[in-house]
């Protein structure tokens, strides 16, 4: 009859780990700031372009 009792990782099996997370979640991590960075302020420039053009397109409907 074989044991159902699973040992606890030791330090062999945990450095495997935490290189596997390291190596997969570090540019996974990365990537996602780049994004976030890239993309974050451009809905600021976006609003501000939208404001300014239905102000002008309000100026020119009072002109008419």
């Amino acid at each position: 009859m074989l044991p159902l009792q699973l040992g606890v990782p030791g330090g062999p099996e945990l450095l495997i780990i935490f290189l596997i997370l390291l190596l997969f979640g570090l540019p996974v991590l990365l990537v996602a700031l780049l994004l976030a960075k890239r993309g974050g302020g451009g809905d600021a420039d976006r609003v501000e372009e939208l404001e300014r053009r239905v102000e002008e397109l309000e100026r020119d409907r009072e002109e008419r």
